[in-house]
């Protein structure tokens, strides 16, 4: 068996089953990843993948448990690999946050201030995407942590460490009914078109799970698009916007008005996400700090499980 192989396993998961996409990931051949894969189930004595046609469909319920374990070893080694540079390098090297639109954003910009003006030898990486991406990056070694709300798949192989809350208000342009009625009520809300997140986020799904607990049936008119999009239809009067109240400003976002929401949708809870295994570098630490100063560097090793 060779490690090479589980990696294979690993990335072939990771593109969709899709052996082309892997190889290509690889830098290798086709031909050549499905005879490793054909060699390590031989070896093994039974299938990983369930297979039509000669194409791969899905894990055999065996091949789950192969999978987990490679994709164990894999961040493992890389996180050894890290250490190997991080003991050379000192405060040096390149750093790779997964992050959302909102927090890229709306938290980080200060705290990434501080972070490159400290450590100007790290090269700090931001990577985009919705909640589920980046914790797939994190999952995967492609990033060291993520900044994200809750997520619909679970990852049991990543450690999530609570920040801080975001709440909701509702954005209207200035003078919408919506700014000025004597009490905010879901059923106020819902006699509007609404713009909000898309499925991936929390603020969707928690949104979505307030107005079906309420017995209504909104009227989503946009979605899947940031917070600053959102507020630029808001202003064009396509409808109203719910949205986490950080990523409203009264002085930046002219013509538009907000009013609090947090007692009808519940707030997302921003997560750092890390591997167990990931080597807690000084400036790890530090960045982790700047956002949830209640997150020390032993309440992190012990959420880990390194100390």
């Amino acid at each position: 068996m060779k490690l090479q192989q589980l990696r294979y396993v690993v990335e072939i998961v990771r593109h969709g089953n899709h052996l082309s996409a892997a190889a290509e990931s690889l830098h290798t051949s086709q031909p050549g990843v499905s005879r490793q894969m054909q060699l390590l189930e031989q070896e093994l004595g039974f299938e990983i993948f369930l297979r039509t046609r000669n194409r791969i469909i899905d894990l055999t319920e065996p091949g789950r448990t192969v999978f987990s374990i490679a994709q164990r070893i894999s961040t493992d080694i890389a996180a050894l690999k890290a250490l190997k540079e991080d003991i050379h390098a000192g405060a040096r090297g390149i750093f790779t946050i997964g992050t959302t639109h909102t927090h890229a954003r709306y938290v980080l910009p200060t705290v990434v201030e501080r972070f490159v003006a400290r450590y100007p030898d790290v090269k700090l990486v931001l990577r985009q995407g919705h909640p589920e991406e980046i914790c797939d990056l994190v999952d995967a070694g492609d990033a060291d942590l993520a900044i994200a709300t809750d997520t619909t798949r679970e990852f049991h192989n990543l450690v999530k460490l609570a920040c801080f809350d975001l709440e909701r208000c509702i954005v209207a342009p200035l003078g919408h009914p919506i700014l000025a009625v004597p009490k905010l009520t879901i059923e106020e809300i819902a006699k509007y078109p609404i713009i909000t997140y898309d499925s991936h986020y929390s603020g969707r799904w928690k949104v979505m799970k307030a107005f079906s607990d309420a017995g209504i049936e909104p009227k989503i008119v946009m979605s899947g698009i940031d917070a600053d999009v959102s507020k630029t239809y808001v202003g064009l009067g396509l409808g109203i916007g719910i949205l986490a109240s950080l990523t409203y400003d009264e002085q930046r976002d002219a013509g538009i008005g907000a009013r609090d929401a947090s007692d009808i949708f519940p707030s997302s809870t921003v997560n750092i996400v890390l591997r167990p295994n990931t080597y807690l570098r000084p400036y790890l630490l530090d960045f982790i700090q700047s956002i949830a100063p209640s997150l020390t560097g032993s309440a992190i090793r012990a959420a880990l499980g390194q100390g």
